[in-house]
């Protein structure tokens, strides 16, 4: 009797310890679509122009910027890209990211800074999916331009394969991250949706269902850039 009663609690235990770890994943997918949404909500936020046109967006929420002094933490978040041929239509299931190293372009001591990244072109969401890439270096980037009215026509910003944003003390800009380093966070990945599946696996192959804890981000995409506006031969 009492030996079956500590089988059960030792069970209960190794089960408990691998739904904390999924549900910390699972969080960090929700605190990603919370922080869209925030960041949507504010009124000089990202360009419709440039939403309009991306072909999928990464959320860093709560990046501290001390853990990029030492180079040896990173921040860690989620990648939504549009489904289809061409990347033209809804959006997808997310897949969790890891950011690395690198300097930081902005001032913000020990607070804490949401990150938005937006990939514009094939390329650019290519190289991402595969294999980490240098920012700066293997995929290019810029400080994406910020109001709702603005646009990303200039030369800077149509060379860019990644526009990135920071939001600081409810301060929302432009921010440079070329040094960093962008990877697929298998291991996160796994934890959300209780298998493993790469980044390609996800955004490409079209069949795996949103899991819970990433709905609202989807559903932010798909309410404020419900249609790819790019034209087809810019991605190519």
């Amino acid at each position: 009797m009492i030996r079956g009663f500590i089988a059960v609690a030792c069970l209960g235990l190794i089960a408990s310890t691998a739904v904390y770890a999924q549900n910390k994943e699972q969080k960090r997918l929700e605190n990603s679509g919370d922080v869209m949404q925030e960041i949507m909500d504010i009124p000089d936020n990202i360009p419709q122009s440039v939403m309009d046109k991306a072909k999928c967006v990464i959320v860093f929420p709560s990046v501290l910027k001390a853990a990029f002094v030492v180079g040896a933490s990173y921040g860690r978040g989620a990648m939504v890209c549009r489904t289809g041929h061409d990347f033209r239509g809804p959006w997808g299931s997310p897949a969790m990211y890891a950011l690395e190293g690198g300097s930081i372009g902005f001032q913000i001591g020990g607070q804490a800074t949401d990150l938005v990244l937006l990939i514009m072109n094939d390329r650019g969401a290519s190289s991402i999916l595969d294999s980490k890439v240098k920012l700066g270096g293997d995929a290019s980037i810029a400080a994406g331009p910020v109001g709702r009215d603005a646009t990303a026509d200039t030369d800077a910003y149509m060379r860019a394969e990644v526009l990135s944003y920071s939001r600081t003390r409810g301060l929302f800009a432009g921010v440079s991250l070329e040094g960093s380093t962008l990877r697929p966070d298998d291991d996160a990945t796994a934890d959300v949706y209780g298998r493993h599946l790469t980044a390609r696996e996800i955004v490409l192959g079209g069949h795996i269902e949103v899991p819970e804890s990433g709905r609202h981000l989807v559903a932010v995409l798909q309410k404020n850039a419900p249609r790819n506006e790019s034209k087809v031969s810019a991605s190519k």
